[in-house]
């Protein structure tokens, strides 16, 4: 089976993993932070907002099972993408809305799904999720990974 990587910023990573493991065709996550200047960062350090980090979640997904169109439609369904780095009471740029791009197939997704949010007119603000080329993932502690999960709680906003 020929699998593909996805990697999204939405706010807090806790939610947004929760919520992505859910969908058929989701095979694996894990949470980490991307796109910062720091190797090896930790939890606390990328909450300085002094790494360029973002809190990420990077997925696993089957294409014959889901498309990357609609892991876009689900991202972006799970934050307010108009938010420029904060997602509801969380502020800094660890919580930016991001798309970390593989491959150049979902680069020209993603650009083109914030075009057509745009044109849609669904947000009364322009859309600010970044699309950026993937960097290096860096996985969080392992407190992090299912958190809502192990602690059987339930995603209630993101």
């Amino acid at each position: 089976m020929a699998t593909e990587k996805a990697t999204f910023g939405a706010g807090c990573f806790w939610g947004v993993e929760a919520k992505l493991s859910e969908l058929t065709g989701v095979l694996d996550t894990a949470t980490g932070y991307e796109g910062g200047t720091v190797n090896n960062p930790t939890y606390r350090d990328v909450c300085t907002d002094r790494t360029g980090h973002a809190e990420v979640v990077e997925l696993i997904f089957d294409p014959a099972r889901i498309s990357y169109d609609s892991l876009l439609d689900a991202f972006f369904s799970l934050h307010n993408p108009t938010e420029i780095n904060r997602q509801g009471p969380d502020l800094g740029t660890q919580y930016r809305s991001i798309v970390f791009t593989h491959t150049d197939a979902q680069r020209a997704e993603a650009q083109e799904k914030i075009a057509e949010l745009n044109a849609s007119g669904v947000f009364r603000r322009p859309v600010a999720t970044a699309v950026e080329p993937a960097q290096t993932f860096w996985r969080a502690e392992e407190y992090h990974q299912r958190y809502l999960e192990k602690r059987n709680m339930v995603a209630c906003h993101i």
